[in-house]
């Protein structure tokens, strides 16, 4: 797996118009994970794509009225079976991290690449979904030198109190461990 021009070789592509310019195009230094599912504990459907690109019908679900106005993105997001998705290139600003602080510094969309894992808090995470992770995270480090094993951080990490996700169901020894870097 390889990155060019800031979009993973073989994700599907899903642009998302909530993107912008990072107030440093070279600064990309966190690799942030999340973790979504919409509605919540359901996978599969198409309301990730949809929320993503401002589509999300809010009739389609009664959850979805409280957040169809959300303008919202990742880079990529990892479905339940491993395929991966791209919606922002790395180089660009994705709209996924809210208020944020990651070692004392604040705002870390601005050098954050954002991962959305297709779970919840509770349930396990798939295989797929790791191995995905894993060869996603080793092509970021080797195209981002910025980038290291110890700036890699959940949405609950840099946005405690707030966010609980990738929640405790999100396996951060087995993550770190397969890693080659």
């Amino acid at each position: 797996m390889r990155v060019v021009d800031g979009w993973i070789e073989g994700a599907r592509r899903c642009v998302s118009p909530n993107q912008d310019g990072r107030p440093d195009p070279q600064d990309v230094s966190l690799l942030l994970i999340h973790g979504i599912s919409l509605p919540p504990g359901e996978f599969g459907g198409p309301w990730i794509d949809a929320l993503f690109q401002n589509r999300l019908d809010p009739a389609a679900h009664p959850y979805f009225r409280g957040i169809a106005d959300l303008r919202v993105s990742a880079h990529l997001l990892v479905r339940r079976d491993g395929e991966l998705v791209q919606y922002v290139p790395c180089g660009a600003r994705a709209w996924h991290a809210g208020a944020s602080c990651h070692a004392g510094r604040e705002r870390c969309n601005d050098y954050a690449i954002g991962i959305e894992l297709e779970g919840t808090d509770e349930l396990p995470y798939t295989d797929a979904q790791y191995d995905a992770l894993v060869a996603v995270t080793e092509a970021l480090l080797r195209a981002y030198p910025t980038l290291s094993p110890d700036r890699i951080a959940g949405h609950a990490d840099v946005a405690p109190g707030r966010k609980t996700d990738p929640g405790p169901a999100f396996d951060w020894d087995r993550y770190r461990a397969a890693l080659r870097r």
